[in-house]
């Protein structure tokens, strides 16, 4: 088979096609053709030794995949040759063949391609897990989104509708912003690209309180970090929450003496800590997700699709925070 390989720590041009032996699925696992991979931020790190899982070199990133059932290994019941599967593996995915533990894996629904299977859970799951678990969001309440036209920016847009609040979606660009209204959002922004003087973070925190309104944010949603977050912290109401999700514009340093003024969480988000620690409350979670995408309330946007050897242009693409939406590596 052929896979896309991390032979040394480093960016994305240091990844190169390789042919390796076909897995063998072990006890519990199941092997799969892999027909399409999700490329997000995790990809990005994980090459260059700065995600917080090692795995062993060489190795293929994509962690994130859909495809079709090629063989079971022993004791594994629940799933058959042929059957369509999708599910979040951590890495591997950038390979033809992956052999899965069978409990990481769902069913495809009918009618729905691997490139939307391959895009549906490590963002709405992430998403699902800080707004109810960590964000304990309520309808009428006003959920501020960073980085709202990324794979997580949308889903976490579209579930905070679905949960009846009223969604502020920041982004970068109007071209983003279009997006972010286009899944939803009530009322969208602009913000200017970092590094903020502290004039510039005090006229961004103003931007951000005029937009979620006097009473200020009941959470905030952060997949980006850096500068954007002491601003949107400023923002904040009363109690409320500011959800940790990740740092791809770096990792800030928040004064405490907000929390103490707003009496408000900063709360962190490890989804894939929480789905191992709790599965049967992840396992709810995912069900909960199948039922809104099959109302049509969720749906992954696949915004671009990649052949494999191009695998390392769409994780470079992830790294420069142009994606709108999800990348999609269409693997065979």
């Amino acid at each position: 088979m052929k896979a896309l390989l991390s032979q040394a720590p480093g960016g994305p041009e240091t990844l190169s096609v390789s042919d390796l032996p076909d897995p063998t699925p072990g006890k519990g696992q199941v092997l799969v053709a892999v027909r399409a991979c999700a490329i997000n931020y995790p990809d990005v790190l994980i090459i260059e030794d700065k995600y917080q899982f090692k795995p062993p070199r060489p190795f293929a990133p994509g962690g994130e995949i859909a495809g079709v059932v090629e063989a079971v290994g022993e004791g594994v019941t629940q799933f058959a040759l042929g059957d369509r599967v999708l599910g979040v593996i951590g890495h591997g995915g950038l390979a033809e063949k992956v052999a899965v533990d069978a409990a990481r894996l769902y069913p495809l629904p009918e009618g729905r391609s691997f490139e939307e299977g391959a895009a549906l859970l490590l963002t709405y799951a992430t998403t699902i897990h800080a707004l109810l678990d960590r964000g304990h969001l309520e309808a009428g309440q006003t959920l501020l989104i960073l980085g709202a036209a990324g794979g997580v920016g949308l889903a976490a847009i579209e579930l905070g509708k679905a949960f009846g609040a009223r969604v502020v979606a920041a982004v970068s660009s109007e071209e983003k912003a279009e997006a972010a209204r286009s899944a939803g959002a009530d009322e969208t922004l602009v913000y200017p690209r970092a590094p903020f003087d502290k004039d510039q973070s005090k006229a961004l925190s103003e931007t951000f309180k005029a937009a979620v309104g006097p009473r200020g944010a009941d959470v905030i949603y952060d997949p980006v970090g850096g500068d954007y977050a002491e601003p949107a912290l400023r923002a904040i109401g009363w109690e409320g929450r500011y959800l940790v999700v990740g740092f791809p514009a770096g990792i800030p340093k928040l004064p405490l003496n907000l929390t103490l003024l707003k009496s408000c969480d900063v709360c962190g988000v490890f989804w894939g800590a929480f789905a191992a620690r709790d599965p049967q409350a992840n396992q709810a979670h995912v069900e909960h997700l199948f039922r809104l995408w099959k109302e049509g309330k969720i749906a992954p946007r696949v915004t671009e699709t990649f052949a494999l050897a191009e695998g390392g242009k769409a994780i470079a693409k992830m790294a420069a925070r142009q994606a709108i939406g999800k990348l999609v590596v269409q693997v065979s």
